[in-house]
């Protein structure tokens, strides 16, 4: 098992040290910076609002992109799985269609 070493990340101007293995540095620095991105998204469309009211709306956000992917994924293959069984339906006649 890895050992854990300190990250820092920065986030709306704000720099938090989070530990984590050396594997996992590559996924936390992406994520780190993606709320970060968008939580300047909000607070630049937004006047007055608080950094606990900018953390609430990003976490909303990223919530509802990643229900709409997993929404997505799972209608993809569900078509995927139809389309398998179709071509294996097929499959199946030709293979039990006599020899001419």
């Amino acid at each position: 098992m890895s050992a854990e070493t300190p990250v820092a990340v920065s986030i709306l101007d704000r720099e938090f040290l989070i530990g984590c293995s050396p594997e996992e540095r590559p996924g936390l620095i992406a994520a780190a910076a993606y709320l970060d991105g968008k939580m300047r998204e909000i607070r630049n469309s937004s006047r007055s609002a608080g950094a606990d009211r900018i953390a609430v709306m990003a976490a909303l956000n990223i919530a509802h992109e990643l229900i709409q992917m997993k929404q997505r994924g799972e209608a993809e293959a569900g078509a995927l799985a139809q389309h398998l069984h179709t071509l294996r339906t097929k499959l199946d006649g030709v293979l039990a269609a006599p020899v001419r």
